[in-house]
Parts: structure tokens; sequence; C-alpha cells
């Protein structure tokens, strides 16, 4: 079984040294008062990779371990935490790539990894849903199951073919116990042949065949209620499902408490975030996510604005303010990211007491794949948030992106990326905004040239 989740980050290792000396002589003689001590070269401390994967940040940890489920690599449980089977998985990794198998991704190959693992999720469609009969929530492939059905007794989703299928089942049983619950299912439906069987407390595992299809099933309880997730597919699509499989797994939580029962958080009927002045003609850059389904679009101060155009490749959006005065763009003729980097913005009212004041935060910005990743996210409100380096070179405009699903009863992990200073300039320059001629000191005045952006939404 290979597999799942997913979302982004990578791995860097650095070495310590430690030197050891020795005398060649014993202390006194004379031979140790005519020669100096002798002593072996210093030799580098290399950190093992188990202790490189620690040092990351809990979301870096799941991004890397549901990347390499879905690169076929990894068949374990998606949980952050670091194992022999994940180091393993990175030599695997290297080696299949023709390199050294070290254990521990350089940016090149976390890259690699990243954007391979993306499109093959983008190829399936996976997504995190949320069962409307019993509110559970799991990841599904849409594209591989694009039929669905459901009555009081669970759901389904089905290829046409019905070469996969999906089903999540309910049900009330007396006094229900994992090994009870996982002796039936080996038995039922009949015919069914397993050769792998994890029994715990909170829940339980079976995989084998059905027939000629492979099956997998995951399966827990809560009180009397009883939900089971079961994937059956034909063998011939062994290689493209069985990632999903370990997603699917990873991403199964059927009994979702608070937020997480809702699936994908929902939209603030106001949401606040932070716009660029790129022109004294009132042209404003920032997130695209922002400013999705807004009724009206506001800036702090200064009125109304439009929405006149958007790329969605690198998440920005272009406002309009018409008739205001006194703006001061910023300029962004030159600038690329850096590694460190400050976020200005403004934050969201609810997080500064019904402040509007521009405040700044320290970031950094690590590749993985063709994204730029923002450590730590920066707060609510920042959407759209201008990204200097200490040159006071302009790097971009920081995003949030939506939460996505971690692991059950882990709450969603936050994104943050960087569009590029690159990206919004030939954003800028496509939709006939000259952002290059501002005089507005990028460094001195950063604070003058943002703005907060409201969103209303129904």
């Amino acid at each position: 079984m290979r597999s799942p989740l997913a979302a982004t980050l990578m791995f860097m290792t650095m070495g310590a040294f430690a030197c050891e000396s020795a005398q060649a002589a014993t202390p006194g003689t004379a031979s140790a008062r005519s020669k100096p001590a002798a002593t072996t070269p210093a030799r580098p401390t290399v950190q093992a990779p188990a202790d490189t994967a620690n040092a990351m940040p809990q979301a870096e940890r799941l991004a890397l371990q549901s990347d390499l489920a879905w690169v076929g690599q990894y068949n374990g449980a998606i949980t952050g935490d670091v194992s022999e089977r994940m180091v393993n998985a990175i030599k695997e990794f290297q080696k299949a790539r023709g390199g050294k198998p070290t254990g521990v991704l350089n940016p090149q190959e976390r890259g690699v990894l990243a954007d391979t693992a993306k499109r093959r999720q983008e190829n399936v469609g996976w997504k995190i849903v949320t069962d409307a009969g019993s509110g559970a929530r799991l990841g599904i492939p849409a594209r591989l199951v694009p039929q669905q059905s459901s009555d009081a007794n669970g759901a389904k989703w089905s290829s046409p073919s019905g070469t996969i299928q999906i089903l999540l089942t309910r049900r009330k049983e007396a006094a229900p116990a994992t090994a009870k619950l996982a002796e039936r299912e080996k038995k039922e439906p009949a015919g069914r042949t397993v050769d792998y069987t994890v029994i715990k407390p909170d829940f339980f595992v079976l995989s084998g065949l059905q027939g000629l299809k492979k099956f997998y099933v995951r399966g827990t309880y809560k009180g009397d209620e009883v939900r089971i997730l079961t994937i059956l597919y034909d063998q011939a699509t062994e290689n493209t499902v069985e990632p999903v499989v370990i997603a699917m797994s990873s991403a199964f939580n059927p009994f979702p408490a608070g937020e997480q029962a809702a699936g994908e958080p929902p939209r603030k009927t106001v949401e606040y975030g932070t716009g660029l002045i790129v022109s004294d003609d009132g042209a404003i850059v920032t997130d695209r996510e922002l400013s999705d389904g807004c009724l009206a679009i506001a800036i702090a101060g200064y009125g109304n604005a439009d929405r006149t155009a958007e790329d969605k490749e690198h998440g920005l959006a272009l406002l309009r303010l018409y008739g205001a005065r006194g703006l001061k763009p910023l300029n962004i003729a030159r600038g690329a990211a850096k590694p460190a980097i400050a976020l200005t913005g403004i934050a969201d009212p609810q997080n500064q007491g019904g402040g509007s004041a521009a405040s700044s935060i320290r970031s950094s910005v690590t590749p993985i794949g063709s994204d730029l990743a923002l450590s730590p996210p920066p707060a609510p409100g920042f959407s759209g948030a201008a990204a200097l380096d200490d040159d006071g070179t302009f790097a971009g405009v920081a995003l949030l992106k939506p939460a996505v699903a971690g692991p059950p009863n882990a709450g969603p992990v936050t994104q943050a990326m960087l569009a590029p200073a690159d990206a919004v300039r030939d954003f800028l320059t496509a939709n006939g905004v000259n952002a290059t001629g501002a005089t507005t000191d990028a460094k001195a005045n950063i604070a003058a040239s943002v703005v907060r952006v409201i969103c209303v939404r129904k």
C-alpha cells in the first residue's frame, strides 16, 4: 500500500563540527617538552536523517510524509511522526531519481517531490468532503469515482465501470469493540482473503482480496455508532489507487468534532486583508482568495473598490479605487524572493483590538516545488501583505491559502505562500498598470503603501 494528504515544504540539514585532540607524549618527559602535542584533524559530526526530520515543524513533516505517499514511496500513516519507514522512503525516492540515498532531501529533490505529488493529487481530483448523512470527513479522488449515491446506511462513490468503489457505511451495534468489528468484516461479505490486519483500541484496519478485487477497510465506533470505510479496486488499477488508499486512510475522520465537522472552513461574512498600492491612480494588488465572492470591496479610509483582474496561477487580484487622492504607491521596480523577509500588513481588527495600523512580522521563504512557502504563516489580515527583504527590496505579496485537512483530530493546516515579485510585476504590466515609476522608498515608508481591504459577503 502506498499513500497520502495534502500540501508542502522542505528539508535542509546543517552539520556541526567537533574537535578531538591527543597528547603525543607523556607530560613531563623530554619528548613532551620538545615536541608540540599532536592533534587529529577535526571531523564533522553529521546529523542523522531522523534528527534532521525531527527538527522540522510538524506541518512540514506532515507535508513530507504526504508527498512521499503520493509518489508511492511511503506506506505508513500520515501523522508527522518520524520513523525508520519515513527515512527509508526518502532514500528510495532519492535512489529512484538516481541520487545518493542520504535520507535527507536537498532543496532540488524536495521541489521535485512536491511537484510530483501535487500533479498526482490533481490527476485524481483529490479533495476533502463531508458526508451529509453522518458528518464524517474523508478524502475522495473525485475524478476516479465521479458517481455518488447515498442512503440512511451510508454513501458510495464509484467509477463509471465499477472498477473502483468507495463505501462509507454506518450502523448501530450494541457494545461494539474493534476486535469484534474486525472479525465480522473478515467474514462479510463472504470470500474475503485477509493478508493484513491491525487492531487498536480505537480503530482497526484490514486489507486483502475480495474476489478479483483488492480491498482496504478501516473502521471504528463511538458509543453504539459504527462507521467503516471500504475501498475496492481492480488489481489492474493498483498503481493508481494504492497511493490514494493511504491518503484516504489518513484523512478519514469518522467522528469529527467542532469545526472539523463542517469540512472546509466557511468563508466569513466580513473578511479583512491587506492591499498594496502600486500606482497613484488607484491600482491595488492583493490576494485573490481574499477578494473572491465579495458583494462589495472597501478600502478602509478611501471607499469602495472594484476587482478588475485576477491571476489564478499566482493567486493575485487587481483592485481599483476611483477618485482617491494622496495615495503613496510602492516602487516595485526590482526585487526577488529572499530566504528571510519582513511582511508588512494590517492585521484583522479582532487580532489587534479594532486597530488599523500597519505592522511588520518576520518570515522565512522556502521553495516547495514551484511554490514559495512562508513560515511561520502570518496572522489573519495579512493576506496581500507586502514582502521586503532586509535591503528594502520588494520580494512579493503574501497569500493565505484555505486550510487543508491534516490527520484525523489534528485540525486543518494553514498554508501561507508568497507570490514572487516578478509574478506581481508581470500581472500588473499585463493589466496596464505602470508600477515601476513610483518613488516611495520601500524600506522607509512601506507602511504608507499598504491599506486594509474589507470584503463583504452574503
